[in-house]
């Protein structure tokens, strides 16, 4: 250091002036070698930062294009090129409706320097870029602005997908949804008839009755009317009166006559009460949209009941209180289904159990029927109660049951206006509440 001083000191100063000097020299160096350093990093930072982007940009299946307000292509991704068949240094510079179709242009003109792109005009708007041979690729392009850092609007940045691509995603998310349709619908005939697997003895011996009368009633009436054939064919009917009154008395005309209404009577009420059962069974059974109809759900909810308890191989008492007659409309094999499920679920749950009791109310509360079917069972597990209408949840064991009875009967209420819900009542055993409206033709019927 001492030989950079000069010979001649420096006036007022001296030889420490020149070394208070050099060392600020010396500082300055310092600084600037650890700003260069600094500045060295900086650039790295930055370049790996603008190669991460760009490979960002080139790895874009979908179409980029930024632009300045004037609509002039600034930079474009790898996308466009491979649409184009043209480099991104052939297309800097040019304007971005000249790479489009001109019928497809007009969207374009709402962009500028003097304002924001109008609303929606460039939100997914199908567009047909122009390729280098002249073929067409139809786009779907969406538009933002791009602004500086003091929020001057600083071009665009458009964005586009292949209107094919787009499309076949639709056709495939639209046979997903097809296929869960059809899977769904496959779920609720596969407990319709894993019900009605349950439900057949019940049916066999309440169709037993009324068909074993009316072949009963017509073995009667076969004899009768042989015996009327007799009477009414014999040539003692034109003879003398006292001989027609005592044949009369020997083949019993008189009570054959008396019989005859009440014998008719009953056969015609075998033959409707089986036909009741056939229609209830086909409509059960039946995979068809089923339109609404006014009809007597009292009448609806005891032969449900009836159907389930008569196949029970230890039968629980069945309580149901109920006004005599209350018609609301609605689809009948829906309400009767649910009721089914719901009576089944009790008996299931009663199995064994000496004392077991089903109750059906129903009650009608302002514009709605309210049906409740309870039973005096264990009750719900509270950890499970909000998760009993989830599909294929079950408390059954394995093999016992499929988990979609009530997810079925919770869809049936909800598509016929109404709702199902279940609690635990006070004094044990669970609840299912079902709340169907009923209108004002139904209301007046009843």
């Amino acid at each position: 250091m001492g030989s950079m001083l000069p010979e001649t000191p420096l006036p007022g100063g001296g030889e420490d002036a020149w070394i208070e000097v050099i060392r600020k020299m010396d500082e300055v160096y310092a600084d600037l070698v650890r700003s260069q350093d600094a500045l060295e990093q900086q650039n790295v930072r930055l370049e790996e930062a603008h190669l991460f982007i760009n490979s960002v940009l080139q790895s874009m299946t979908d179409v980029l294009i930024v632009c300045d307000p004037e609509r002039r292509i600034q930079q474009v991704n790898r996308a466009l090129e491979t649409l184009t068949g043209s480099r991104e240094a052939d297309l800097v510079g040019r304007q971005i409706e000249s790479l489009f179709e001109e019928k497809s242009r007009g969207p374009f003109n709402a962009l500028s320097h003097t304002g924001r792109p109008a609303a929606c005009t460039l939100s997914d708007c199908e567009m047909a870029l122009v390729s280098s041979d002249g073929s067409h690729a139809l786009l779907s392009m969406n538009c933002a602005e791009r602004r500086d850092h003091r929020g001057k609007l600083a071009g665009f940045v458009m964005i586009g997908r292949p209107v094919g691509e787009l499309r076949r995603a639709y056709e495939k998310l639209d046979e997903a949804h097809k296929q869960l349709t059809a899977t769904q619908q496959q779920l609720v005939v596969s407990e319709k008839m894993a019900a009605l697997g349950r439900l057949v003895a019940g049916v066999a011996h309440e169709l037993n009755n009324p068909i074993s009368f009316v072949f009963g009633n017509m073995h009667v009436l076969k004899r009768y009317a042989s015996a009327l054939t007799r009477f009414f064919s014999s040539p003692l009917v034109a003879a003398r009166e006292d001989e027609f009154a005592e044949l009369k008395r020997e083949l019993k005309i008189d009570r054959v006559i008396r019989d005859m209404p009440e014998l008719i009577e009953g056969s015609l009420e075998g033959a409707e009460r089986v036909s009741d059962i056939v229609k209830d069974l086909l409509r059960f059974s039946s995979t068809q949209e089923e339109q609404p109809e006014v009809f007597d759900v009292i009448k609806l909810v005891r032969t449900a009941a009836d159907w389930v308890i008569k196949g029970e191989r230890h039968k629980p008492q069945l309580v149901i209180e109920a006004p005599e007659r209350l018609d609301i409309e609605g689809r009948k094999g829906h309400l009767h289904q649910i009721v089914v499920n719901l009576v089944q679920n009790a008996a299931d749950v009663l199995a064994g159990q000496a004392d077991g009791r089903i109750t059906i109310s129903v009650e009608r509360s302002g514009t709605l029927a309210i049906l409740t079917v309870s039973d005096n069972g264990t009750g719900i597990p509270e950890d499970k109660i909000d998760k009993i209408f989830e599909p294929f949840f079950t408390t059954k064991p394995i093999g016992q049951g499929t988990g979609l009875g009530l997810y079925v009967s919770y869809s049936m209420a909800q598509k016929n206006g109404g709702d199902l819900s279940a609690a635990n009542r006070p004094d044990g055993g669970a609840a299912f509440t079902l709340r169907i409206p009923y209108n004002e033709h139904a209301r007046r019927q009843s």
